[in-house]
This record gives C-alpha cells, sequence and structure tokens, in this order.
C-alpha cells in the first residue's frame, strides 16, 4: 500500500498558474449601485460580465468575502462535463422523459458556452477538448451504469457504451466534454469585468442583509438588484433558500508523469459512477489530477481527518508518483441533486447548489441570469415559453446539516466514501 507520508510535504494548493488579478480594496462608506453580485466566483463573475455586455454603463459593484477565485471556482480539478441534477435514469422517473432529455441537451450546450467563453475571453487557460468516461469498477457499479446507459438511448442521446471498456467492468463515454484551470478562466473574467467597468470589493463579507441594503464590516451597500451567487454559503447568510449545503472535497495533484504513463491512462478525464468516487484527468503538462473520496460538512475538520481523505486519494494513484499539490474546496449540495436558481424576493436573486457539477452550470447560470435582469429571458418558475426547468426554483428541500441530525449526515457521506473504496477505480488498475 502506498504510504505518501515518506514523501516531501505536498503544498496545500492546487497546482494552477499563480493569480495575477490585481486586488482591489475593502468596502467601506456608504456605496450605491444599480446591481450587486455578490460571489466572485464563476458564477457571480459570469452575470456580471454578460450584465455590462447587455448594458453598457450599468452601475455594477462586485464584492467577495475573500477574492476571485477563492472559493470553489478557482479550486475544482477543472472537469468540463455535461450533467445536471440526478442520474438520466433517476431523471426520467422523477420528470418524465421530455424534461430528462431536455436537461441533459442544455448541460451539453453549457459545455459548448464555457469553451466560447475561453475563446472569446482569450483566457490562456489550458483548454482542452476531449471526450469524457464515466466507469464502473466493479460488476454491481456497471449494472448501474447500463441502466443509465440504457435511459440515454431510450432518450435519442448521445452517451454510449464502450464495447471494449479494457481494465474497467463497463464505460460510458460523453462525446462533449474538455478539461481546463479553472482559476485561469476566473481570473480572466475578473479582469474582463473590471475592464468593463464593474467595481470590485475584495475581502467584503456580508454581514447583515437587508432589503434593498448589504451590510459589511465597514460600510454599507445599497443596490436595486443583488445577486446571491454564494453557494454553500447561503445558510451563513441565512438566505431563504431551503438548504444548500456546504460539503468539502479533496483532491491532488503529481508531479509531471512518464511519457509512458500518461499514454496508458489515456486523454479522456475518468469518473467512477460511484457517489464520491474517485475521478481524475490529466493536465497540459502531464500533472494527474484526482478529486472524490471521503467529504466532510463545514465547519473545517480536524487536521486528521482531512490526511485520512488525502491519503485516500493517493492510495489509487499509480504507484511511485510524487504528489506535489493537495488541496480542499467547497461545493453546494441539495438533497434532491438539483441546483437552486431563482428570484428570492423583491429585486433578490440567488444560484447555488451545483452539487459537483459547476463548471458548465456556472457558466449558464450567470447567463441565464443576466437575461432574465434584462428582460430576455422569463424569470425562473414564473412560466412562458420555454417551460421552467426543475432547478429553476427558489429553495432547495432540507436536508440535516446542524444539530442533531448532523451526525446522520456524516455517517452517510462516510458510508459514501466507503462504497466509494469498495466499488471504485484505480489509476493502477
Amino acid at each position: 500500500m502506498r504510504s505518501p507520508r515518506t514523501e516531501p510535504r505536498p503544498r496545500e494548493e492546487p497546482p494552477w498558474r499563480p493569480d495575477d488579478t490585481p486586488g482591489a480594496a475593502r468596502l467601506a462608506g456608504r456605496v450605491t449601485a444599480d446591481v450587486a453580485v455578490v460571489g466572485a466566483g464563476l458564477t457571480g463573475l459570469t452575470t456580471a460580465y454578460r450584465l455590462l455586455t447587455r448594458a453598457p454603463g450599468l452601475d455594477l459593484v462586485l464584492v467577495d468575502a475573500d477574492r476571485p477565485g477563492a472559493g470553489a471556482s478557482g479550486r475544482g480539478t477543472g472537469l468540463l462535463g455535461p450533467r445536471v441534477g440526478p442520474p438520466v435514469d433517476v431523471a426520467r422517473r422523477r420528470f418524465g422523459d421530455e424534461t430528462a432529455r431536455r436537461a441533459y441537451e442544455a448541460s451539453v450546450g453549457w459545455v459548448r458556452e464555457a469553451v466560447r467563453l475561453a475563446g472569446e475571453l482569450g483566457a490562456d487557460c489550458g483548454l482542452v477538448p476531449a471526450g469524457q468516461l464515466v466507469v464502473a469498477g466493479s460488476p454491481r457499479a456497471a449494472a448501474a451504469l447500463r441502466r443509465r446507459a440504457a435511459a440515454y438511448g431510450a432518450l435519442g442521446l448521445d452517451p454510449e457504451l464502450l464495447p471494449d471498456p479494457g481494465r474497467f467492468h463497463a464505460a460510458l463515454r460523453f462525446p462533449v466534454a474538455a478539461t481546463l484551470d479553472p482559476a485561469a478562466l476566473t481570473a480572466a473574467l475578473a479582469a474582463e469585468v473590471t475592464r468593463l467597468g464593474a467595481r470590485r470589493f475584495d475581502h467584503s463579507p456580508v454581514r447583515a442583509v437587508r432589503r434593498g441594503e448589504l451590510a459589511f464590516p465597514s460600510g454599507i451597500l445599497r443596490a436595486r438588484c443583488v445577486v446571491f451567487a454564494v453557494n454553500g454559503f447561503a445558510r451563513s447568510l441565512r438566505l431563504p433558500v431551503g438548504t444548500v449545503a456546504p460539503l468539502e472535497v479533496r483532491a491532488v495533484a503529481t508531479a509531471p508523469l512518464p511519457p509512458a504513463l500518461r499514454a496508458r491512462l489515456g486523454p479522456e478525464p475518468v469518473i467512477d459512477v460511484t457517489p464520491l468516487g474517485p475521478y481524475h484527468r490529466l493536465t497540459p503538462d502531464g500533472r494527474l489530477v484526482m478529486g472524490g473520496g471521503p467529504a466532510d460538512c463545514p465547519p473545517p475538520s480536524r487536521p486528521a481527518r482531512r490526511e485520512r481523505a488525502w491519503d485516500w486519494l493517493a492510495e489509487r494513484l499509480p504507484p511511485d508518483v510524487e504528489i506535489t499539490h493537495r488541496w480542499s474546496g467547497r461545493i453546494g449540495m441539495t438533497r434532491d441533486d438539483l441546483p437552486v436558481v431563482g428570484r428570492i424576493g423583491p429585486g433578490t436573486w440567488f444560484a447555488g447548489g451545483c452539487c459537483g457539477h459547476g463548471l458548465a452550470l456556472s457558466v449558464a447560470t450567470g447567463a441565464y441570469l443576466a437575461d432574465a435582469l434584462t428582460g430576455h429571458a422569463p424569470p425562473p418558475g414564473d412560466g412562458g415559453p420555454p417551460p421552467a426547468l426543475p432547478w429553476h426554483r427558489t429553495r432547495g428541500p432540507w436536508l440535516p446539516t446542524a444539530g442533531a441530525a448532523r451526525p446522520a449526515l456524516r455517517a452517510y457521506l462516510r458510508l459514501l466514501a466507503h462504497r466509494a473504496g469498495r466499488d471504485g477505480i484505480r489509476c493502477d488498475g
């Protein structure tokens, strides 16, 4: 068994290039704006970018408790693939064939939109178009994957089972996908939003939310419209969006691999079908990035728990490779696997709960919100063509993330990690 603690201690940050986005001042005094966007991740930045391109001259303020890309947007693993909501076979049972089909087709369009956005910005983000493999490491997982493949086939959609899955029990290939450096895309958006005239404020956490007004440690912001793109931080702001539970997930990156090992792993990202199962992909410079495994509900877990999670990933890497980076990221989860995108009050909007599929979804959500705010799309839940999709809603279902029910959620996450460890794949076969 691999013993990662015998190696040099990895840096506790992603392997992405250093962020050269200029810092911004803290919000202080009394500030007014037409639109305030809270959260400078991909959703908030795309919302701001699309608003400023649709309505030049708009007085827009962008605030973040830290700085652009400091949350999940800059600490992901860079998998750009199609998916929103529950697995397709579950979506068919829950919503019917038409909605399940539209949801998948929409998510494929979002992947293409994210690729277009990177080109539009001229972002040097290591974009590599490729397919994406969802695989099964056990006969039981293979049966689940075949059910998904049958559902896609029944809907006339393009994912298909590979006739020769190689070292896997089964493999389902998605033809439209890509990988990229998520922090670089976020930085490019932040630079363009600033160039277009947004006023940015960093290190400015919201302390209180009142109608038309946000309170900060050193100031007040009043805006006609507020967009909260805060994902798993909704609870700390007491936003009325149901439960968007914050979940800490882990990832590791290796030193550049030898060419023969890169060739054996293949060019396409690999995702285990098991919940919380491992997933991996190669970077343009030949590093192997792997995520998944044991997760935890914040507040941040004890150091020993984080070490165990990173060790779990290390055990699934090929032997004799050096781990150079390891990190954690906070995502937003809902009980039914669907995001929450909607108007939660007069002039107040929320977007979050991507459930680990947020790279393409964040870009799409930002564009959708900008359309809704500028009158180019019906507000979520207001009907009209096209019909509202299931995640166009103002609340997610309740999930036990606090109080006496919290241990039950932790136990459930441990069960998922155990199942992923038992059935999941390993890079070394």
